[in-house]
């Protein structure tokens, strides 16, 4: 087995996606993995490997991707330039090894699922946006794994120690509009947010606040309790993650 292929989609040293191909059977598709951290430099890419790994001895290609992220560069409008960017690199990647893009499926933990929502949004947003604009590469779905979904009551209870306050600066009304999944409700694509029963680190609001919303607009979205804590759903051989793998599987 052949380790992970690397791209870049800049030229800062965290703009990288790396390629994890599929063994055996090949499932339809792929899975865009970004990773969480509350966006924070100390977290990298490294926290998606096993995930990818996992995934790919499945029969999925996987697309782990890196961002700038607070401390390195990052934050408003860099990280969300990024992911677009990013995501949309995984066409070329596509074209190089014959995978089908028709099925991509955005796989976020924590505030990954945060920006895997929020790049599911990107034909809502105004082109003239931080990742506005038509999607090269469109999500079809998104599996949320404990995602901070819902950035204002984030702000207000200060999560991660004031994390969205480091990554967004100041409330801006305009700003924190473009850069909250709760603003693009109703996603034209399902989200099935995942969410850990003894998660103490990103509270079950987070998810169930924005699938409320969304399912109010009409939306394809579902909250899903699991068994574990914040992290037993990115570690896996554990029940939580054989949950994620299913949710997986039910949009692919």
């Amino acid at each position: 087995m052949t380790g992970p292929q690397r791209y870049t989609y800049g030229s800062d040293p965290n703009q990288f996606a790396e390629l994890h191909l599929p063994v055996g059977q090949q499932q339809p598709g792929v899975v865009v993995i970004v990773h969480g951290g509350f966006w924070r430099s100390r977290y990298t890419l490294e926290l998606g490997t096993p995930l990818a790994e996992d995934l790919s001895s499945r029969g999925f290609a996987c697309w782990n991707l890196e961002y700038r992220r607070v401390g390195n560069g990052g934050g408003w409008p860099e990280s969300f330039q990024d992911v677009a960017a990013g995501i949309d690199l995984l066409a070329f990647a596509a074209r190089e090894h014959g995978l089908n893009t028709s099925t991509t499926t955005a796989l976020g933990h924590s505030a990954g699922g945060h920006l895997a929502v929020w790049a599911a949004g990107r034909p809502s947003l105004p082109p003239d946006a931080p990742g506005g604009g038509v999607p090269t590469v469109p999500i079809t779905g998104v599996v949320s794994q404990s995602g901070v979904l819902n950035l204002q009551r984030a702000r207000e209870e200060r999560l991660g120690n004031g994390a969205v306050q480091d990554f967004l600066g100041e409330p801006d009304g305009e700003k924190y509009r473009l850069a909250d999944p709760m603003s693009v409700v109703p996603l034209s694509v399902p989200v099935l947010a995942l969410h850990g029963e003894e998660d103490s680190t990103v509270p079950l609001s987070q998810s169930q606040s924005y699938v409320d919303a969304a399912v109010a607009e009409g939306a394809t979205a579902e909250v899903i309790r699991i068994p574990g804590d914040h992290y037993a759903m990115i570690t896996p051989g554990t029940d939580a993650w054989a949950s994620v793998v299913t949710a997986i599987e039910r949009l692919t």
